[in-house]
């Protein structure tokens, strides 16, 4: 694959779960919806409806990648907005007599946040459940902790700092057993590997386009048929996106969220592999290098195949990415860069806190190769010394 141009002579990137490139191919099928397809796509008129067809593909091409209908999927300006929809949308509409949501210790801070709101300014009972050492909640837990006014189990599919999965299709059986749905903040899945909510068993799946190669202000969330009447709308307008975000439609950001989820659906599977073995390699490079120092953080086996969290006794994680400016990479989710505080993540973990504070978070995604990371290892290596 050719080089990306934004990454020519720059650090060695390893933070594609902070956000990703802009595919060039996504960018050359965006660039006419911001130049010559300029139409409103409401509007009558060919610049209207060239708009228009381009956002119905769009939605086909991301239906597609989720294995999902068209009408299922609702365009949203990010994960974590596709995330209050999700959440709030679905406690302020006309389920709301149900008072009682659950999520886990680990999640997003967009899912956390909006469920700390509704607490706040809805008065509804909020269950956090905990996670195990690995990150994932123990099922025992969810069904001890439901109720019959559950209304919503939100649980990610993917942690953004581990990589740990949560065994969804489990969560799923009995959640819905109970009278529940289920929502799952999959943005750091979604491109990764094959992410099928039906498949999975959720009724609301949340899509990031900054995390699989489009631009950052683009997302999407899938609603199965037949919900989008229990949503209260996210945004209030005219009648875009089935009446739940209204506002004039990002038309190129759409476009280019279709095109990079055609992109991604033509490399699942070969990709995961490719991604799992340089994710393997990188981790046997420093673990032969720095014998016993090296612990992972997250499920050995269970997590996404690009994401290697590990702690290397004898250094602060902030101070070796400091010593090191020849690698892009950070010490945990990028939503809580500038803490000095470990990750809430690992704290939720247990990880003792100097562990904690030595944390990496080394991400490999598209671009990435063996010769980046051979010299990646040498700059970890020199710094850990």
């Amino acid at each position: 694959m050719q080089e990306h141009p934004g990454l020519v002579n720059g650090p060695i990137y390893l933070d594609y779960n902070a956000t990703t490139p802009v595919d060039p191919q996504v960018v050359a099928a965006m660039l006419p919806y911001l130049q010559t397809h300029f139409g409103n796509p409401s509007s009558a008129h060919t610049y209207g409806r060239s708009a228009h067809e381009a956002v119905a593909q769009a939605r086909g091409q991301v239906s597609d990648l989720l294995g999902c209908a068209p009408d299922e999927i609702i365009f949203t300006g990010g994960g974590s907005e596709s995330d209050n929809l999700a959440i709030r949308g679905l406690a302020l509409g006309p389920s709301r007599r149900k008072k009682h949501l659950i999520t886990q210790a680990t999640e997003h801070p967009a899912v956390l946040n909006a469920c700390a709101a509704l607490r706040r300014l809805h008065d509804f009972e909020i269950t956090i459940l905990p996670v195990d050492s690995y990150g994932q909640i123990s099922l025992a837990d969810l069904e001890a902790a439901l109720r019959d006014d559950t209304l919503l189990v939100s649980i990610m599919y993917a942690n953004n700092e581990t990589g740990t999965l949560q065994p969804l299709p489990a969560i799923a059986e009995i959640v819905h057993r109970r009278g529940a749905l289920l929502h799952c903040d999959a943005a750091q899945a979604v491109g990764k590997l094959r992410v099928h909510p039906r498949e999975l068993g959720v009724d609301l799946l949340t899509v990031a386009g900054h995390k699989l190669y489009a631009p950052k202000g683009i997302g999407a969330l899938y609603v199965r048929r037949g919900l989008e009447q229990a949503l209260e709308p996210v945004i209030y307008g005219g009648g875009q996106e089935r009446g739940l975000r209204a506002g004039t439609e990002n038309v190129a950001g759409i476009v280019a969220l279709g095109k990079a989820c055609e992109l991604a659906a033509e490399s699942l599977p070969q990709s995961e592999e490719r991604l799992r073995y340089l994710r393997d390699y990188l981790h046997a490079l420093l673990e032969r290098a720095l014998p016993g120092r090296v612990h992972l953080n997250g499920h050995p086996g269970e997590r996404l195949p690009n994401t290697l969290n590990v702690s290397i006794d004898g250094i602060i994680g902030e101070e070796l990415l400091a010593a090191t400016p020849g690698l892009a990479s950070s010490t945990g989710s990028a939503c809580h860069e500038g803490s000095t505080e470990p990750s809430p993540v690992l704290t939720a973990m247990r990880v003792p806190r100097e562990r904690a504070l030595a944390a990496l978070r080394l991400t490999v995604g598209r671009w990435t190769d063996e010769a980046q990371l051979e010299q990646a290892a040498r700059l970890i290596i020199e710094a850990s010394r």
